[in-house]
């Protein structure tokens, strides 16, 4: 069989992006609803993730899909998949 097949397939998530780091290098915050362990209520949990961007294309406050990856740098362990809504069409 071929390594692609028995390979797992890797997380993806959908966050916004909250900075750019540095060259290659965004801040992703990707929320998710978790419900309080005692009365129920569904609480926003944000983490904050540092993505690989290759090709420099993020912007502040664009909507990325992020995928799991080797480990880039101390930090880096995401790669940008795609933008899925950039904050420059929004705005107009």
């Amino acid at each position: 069989m071929g390594d692609a097949i028995t390979r797992k397939r890797r997380k993806s998530l959908v966050g916004s992006v909250i900075g750019k780091v540095g060259d290659k290098t965004v801040k992703v915050a990707c929320f998710c609803k978790v419900p309080h362990p005692v009365y129920g209520k569904e609480i926003k949990r944000k983490t904050v993730i540092y993505v690989h961007d290759a090709s420099n294309l993020c912007s502040v406050g664009d909507s990325v899909r992020v995928i799991e990856t080797r480990p880039m740098s101390k930090l880096k362990r995401w790669r940008v998949g795609s933008v899925v809504e950039s904050a420059i069409s929004t705005v107009s």
